[in-house]
């Protein structure tokens, strides 16, 4: 008699184990009844009837979605191996149970296919300086593709860009003539600066005859600071005047002939 009792005790207690159910936080509960959706249940203690109902749990913390290398041909023709890493999570449990099976491999198939899509349209030189740029058109696109399934795109991120040895090598043989370009270009311009400066300079020496002296003496005054054997004796140029009328007022021209003034 003991037994016969003790059976049936058995058996609800297991269907009562078998019905309730606890969900965390951040866990929701997609229950079908009869193979129709009926709700989304969680978090927390809830009961659901073995064999009637059925549950789907979905996790709505944010996943983070390693994409896997693909090879991009750039619209410069260049092959590149890119790599990146996605951040998404579920906003809607029923959309992303009914409306996609397996939405995770879905999510990682559509990452990789954009990544591919996007890239091939834009040059090696923009992959490479214009990332944060090319990330969010990454993640606008699949974020839209991915509404439809009650997920949110919370970011991409390209990790790496990859290339062969050959177009390394020519990367830094541009920026070596780039740096090269610069350069010339810095000197050019500092020989324009100097020689506007110089300009002034004269102008300014030309209105004061004693400025010219000045410098005059200032320059053998470096140089004689110099360890230098030559031997430098000033001649003063107001000197030069009184020699002009013993030359019959005639200069030298240029043949080394005389002119008459």
């Amino acid at each position: 008699m003991m037994i016969s009792y003790l059976v049936p005790v058995v058996l609800v207690l297991m269907l009562l184990a078998a019905s309730i159910r606890i969900l965390p936080e951040y866990k929701r509960g997609v229950v079908f009844f009869l193979g129709r959706f009926q709700a989304v249940k969680g978090p927390g203690l809830f009961i659901i009837i073995p064999g009637i109902q059925k549950m789907e749990v979905v996790d709505l913390r944010v996943i983070t979605m390693d994409v896997p290398e693909q090879d991009v041909i750039s619209q410069d023709n260049v092959t590149v191996k890119v790599n990146a890493v996605l951040y998404f999570r579920v906003v809607d449990p029923e959309k992303a149970i009914i409306q996609v099976e397996h939405f995770v491999n879905a999510t990682s198939q559509l990452a990789q296919t954009t990544l591919r899509s996007v890239l091939g349209k834009h040059d090696l030189d923009e992959m490479l300086s214009e990332r944060d740029k090319l990330n969010d058109d990454i993640q606008e696109i699949i974020d839209a593709s991915a509404e439809g399934w009650g997920i949110k795109v919370a970011n991409v991120e390209i990790k790496h860009v990859d290339l062969d040895e050959s177009m390394i090598r020519a990367i830094a043989r541009q920026a070596e003539a780039e740096r090269e370009r610069r350069a010339k270009v810095i000197h050019a311009e500092g020989e324009l600066q100097a020689s506007k400066k110089l300009v002034e300079a004269a102008h300014v020496m030309s209105a004061n005859p004693a400025a010219l002296q000045l410098r005059y003496l200032q320059t053998m005054n470096d140089m004689s600071n110099k360890n230098a054997s030559t031997i430098v004796v000033p001649l003063p140029i107001d000197l030069l005047e009184a020699f002009k009328p013993l030359g019959g007022g005639r200069t030298v021209s240029p043949r080394g002939e005389p002119d008459d003034a």
